[in-house]
């Protein structure tokens, strides 16, 4: 399965829609996710923030060797992308451990 973490854009053709963080680690607990896109900005930060799922596989890698879906970003925020792609980088190296 594909999806994508997105509050506002149209979800591509092909993927599913989640659109909270709680929403795409339950679905990616799963083992069902192939591959996902995550927006950082999602309208209400108290919920979580695409960031978060990150956070929540790289811990998952490292702590109980989980094999993380393919990821990508498509955040607008240019910072939080860098700090998006710089935490899937680091899920990369815990994941080839």
């Amino acid at each position: 399965m594909r999806t994508y973490l997105d509050d506002e854009r149209v979800t591509p053709e092909g993927r599913g829609p989640v659109f909270w963080p709680d929403e795409a680690t339950a679905l990616i607990e799963t083992g069902e996710v192939a591959e996902i896109s995550l927006d950082h900005d999602l309208g209400d930060d108290a919920r979580g923030t695409g960031y978060d799922v990150i956070v929540w596989i790289e811990e998952a890698a490292v702590t109980r060797g989980f094999r993380p879906p393919a990821i990508g970003v498509h955040a607008a925020n240019p910072s939080a992308r860098l700090r998006m792609e710089a935490g899937i980088r680091a899920i990369g190296r815990a994941s080839q451990a």
